[in-house]
């Protein structure tokens, strides 16, 4: 698969008084074109602060303190979007990369007609479009999510909030972006409607060949379309592969913890437990591991939580990885005595 986001290494800091909050630490991450990618967490995890970051909008008091993200065009061209000048960037969003926002609820000004959004939205990065020209486009993106051409001359309250949140998947799609963007898409929606939006996105991209990326706490949610997962741990990335081995066999006990809670139907909800403890402070210099407070792994006495190993990646699979360094010994030693017998 071609990559069309290449995110190095890439720390976001937010400046407090006498102290820095790490957000985002050292995050590398490659995204492909067509692909349907999950990145899941907690809140405070960083998720939301890494999607600032890709499109660089972060805001005072926070800031990019060091990393690269690069856009790569169909042409192969890359470009470090970090350091687009404001005209570029205002070209690059909603054409290249757009974001439908969480809360559908507060993302509609309640002042303006449906079809005033998507005249806005479109005239702020191509000047050179008509009316007639906007609303013909947004009827046809409307279609896609299953809206009637008439909720144009609706105002938001007038909408349900699935209604509300598919208006603005249709304003994602409005310009004909590459990748969108998706900040907890189904927060605040019941579960009917959150499978209805998830089986809409999933046909857009199928149909659009549209990158998406969600953003989102609910692997429940996301595990029924997303191709890989990227699951975050105190601005970290602590292991991603494609869904059904991440899910299936977690390499982390961060990741672990997240599928046990999990409710399932075909078994007894009380076996379903959350992880204990809470995210730690980001405030802090890490000695250790940062999840060694909450790890079943580091309290049974099977991991001394050593700070420096967990500053990579290991492979655990067929594209996939941990930071987890004892998880990822303990795969090489299951993996070693097989390799010496395939090799005679």
């Amino acid at each position: 698969m071609r990559k069309i986001i290449e995110i190095e290494k890439l720390t976001i800091d937010f400046e407090l008084e006498n102290r820095i909050l790490r957000a985002c630490d050292n995050v590398s991450l490659d995204i492909y074109e067509n692909e349907i990618v999950a990145i899941i967490g907690e809140s405070g995890s960083g998720k939301s602060t890494l999607a600032s970051g890709i499109l660089n909008l972060v805001r005072s008091p926070g800031k990019i303190s060091s990393g690269q993200v690069h856009y790569i065009a169909v042409d192969g061209a890359s470009t470090n979007i970090l350091q687009m000048s404001p005209s570029e960037e205002n070209v690059f969003r909603w054409k290249e990369i757009s974001t439908v926002f969480q809360a559908a609820q507060n993302a509609l000004n309640p002042v303006l007609k449906v079809k005033d959004h998507f005249i806005e939205t479109v005239l702020a990065h191509e000047s050179d479009q008509t009316i007639d020209m906007i609303l013909k486009k947004a009827e046809e993106v409307l279609r896609f999510v299953r809206l009637d051409k008439s909720v144009l001359e609706y105002y938001p309250h007038q909408l349900s909030g699935g209604m509300k949140q598919r208006v603005l998947i249709a304003m994602s799609l409005i310009l004909d972006p590459k990748v969108i963007l998706l900040d907890e898409p189904t927060t605040a929606l019941d579960v009917v409607t959150q499978y209805y939006i998830l089986q809409l996105l999933s046909n857009i991209q199928k149909e659009l060949g549209i990158t998406l990326i969600f953003l989102t706490h609910d692997i429940a949610v996301v595990s029924q379309v997303a191709n890989r997962i990227v699951v975050m741990y105190a601005g970290e990335v602590v292991e991603r592969g494609f869904t059904k081995d991440v899910l299936g066999m977690p390499s982390h006990p961060y990741t672990k913890g997240l599928v046990d809670a999990i409710p399932n139907l075909k078994d007894d909800i009380t076996k379903r437990k959350a992880i204990v403890g809470s995210p730690p402070d980001l405030t802090q210099t890490f000695t250790k591991c940062k999840f060694t407070e909450r790890c079943f792994v580091y309290k049974e006495g099977h991991c001394e939580g050593i700070k420096k190993k967990t500053e990579q990646l290991y492979p655990t699979g067929l594209e996939k990885y941990t930071r987890c360094y004892t998880w990822a010994e303990a795969y090489d030693a299951q993996k070693k005595p097989k390799e010496r017998v395939s090799n005679g």
